[in-house]
């Protein structure tokens, strides 16, 4: 992953943009953050951009996340994406060139340069093999960003993708100086009161279709309302949903204030939810995919959407 043009580029910008992805999870910020540190690191003028205006409490224990901004620098000369599987998911539109760090399967390629790997369990392992593929040193704050990310999209170690490498990059982060416990208690264990309640709601609600394999969760904005809920507090009845001993594939759909709705999957591995979550126009990886509908019907969506899931079973 070596790519010494990448590298003269960054040395070459006046004033850099770290762009993590609207509506950011953990992944998204924390590889922003280390690359933040990163562009300090070179004392270069750097701004850390995300267009989305509410971000997760539980994150604000990351680097530099009290830096973010929603409004994008006129005089930045070169950008930094982290974890946009998709151009549309920066918030943003460029005349500037772009940098592009992700490990989504669905990514096309969008930037001038391209940094991604589809085998990395996360983008903090795509830039954790970058720093090391170019000697670029990391410190101890990049450290926990990037443990920060992997923990969280390995599902602290629970997903089908950690292997030898996950743990090497984990081992030498923590050498590094990594807050492991911090990363451990705000990104597993952080959650709101308003997330438990949403989540008992998600779960007495819960429905299961052909012969239990298939989990739906509903939430509308008048549950949203009623619990004082975010659009992050409802991916742990998601994640918990998958783990009931029949269940192959899971999925949520979220009504959103403008009306549409949002789809979250989960799978297994019997169904490739990734080319699901594309013929709606999203995306990501095998197991674990999104996308958005205009139509807001819940029940016609839901029914829609387990068809797909039948199919793919087949």
């Amino acid at each position: 992953m070596k790519n010494q043009e990448i590298i003269e580029r960054i040395h070459a910008a006046k004033h850099v943009v770290v762009i993590s992805h609207v509506n950011p999870d953990t992944d998204s910020l924390s590889s922003a953050s280390a690359v933040y540190t990163y562009m300090l690191k070179l004392h270069k003028k750097v701004s850390f951009f995300c267009a989305s205006k509410n971000i997760d409490e539980k994150l604000k224990f990351l680097p530099w996340v009290e830096k973010l901004k929603n409004s994008f620098p006129r005089d930045a000369d070169l950008a930094i994406s982290l974890d946009c599987g998709a151009y549309s998911r920066l918030g943003v539109e460029l005349e500037i060139d772009l940098i592009n760090f992700d490990h989504h399967q669905s990514n096309d390629n969008f930037a001038k340069y391209n940094v991604v790997d589809a085998s990395a369990i996360s983008t903090t392992q795509v830039l954790f093999d970058f720093f090391k593929a170019n000697e670029i040193g990391i410190n101890q704050k990049m450290a926990t960003a990037l443990y920060a990310g992997l923990i969280d999209d390995s599902s602290n170690f629970l997903s089908h993708k950690t292997d030898h490498r996950v743990f090497d990059m984990a081992r030498e982060l923590c050498q590094l100086g990594a807050d492991s416990a911090s990363c451990s208690i705000f990104v597993s264990k952080y959650m709101s009161l308003s997330a438990y309640r949403l989540k008992g709601a998600m779960m007495l609600d819960m429905r299961l279709y052909d012969d239990a394999t298939i989990s739906v969760l509903h939430v509308d904005q008048k549950m949203m309302q009623k619990y004082g809920a975010k659009a992050s507090d409802c991916e742990a009845a998601l994640e918990e949903a998958l783990h009931l001993p029949t269940v192959q594939v899971a999925l949520l759909l979220r009504e959103n204030k403008n009306l549409t709705l949002k789809g979250s999957l989960r799978s297994k591995g019997s169904v490739d939810v990734n080319v699901i979550a594309q013929i709606f126009g999203g995306g990501g990886h095998p197991h674990a995919a999104g996308f958005t509908l205009e139509n807001n019907d819940l029940e016609e969506s839901t029914q829609q959407i387990i068809k797909l899931i039948k199919e793919s079973k087949q």
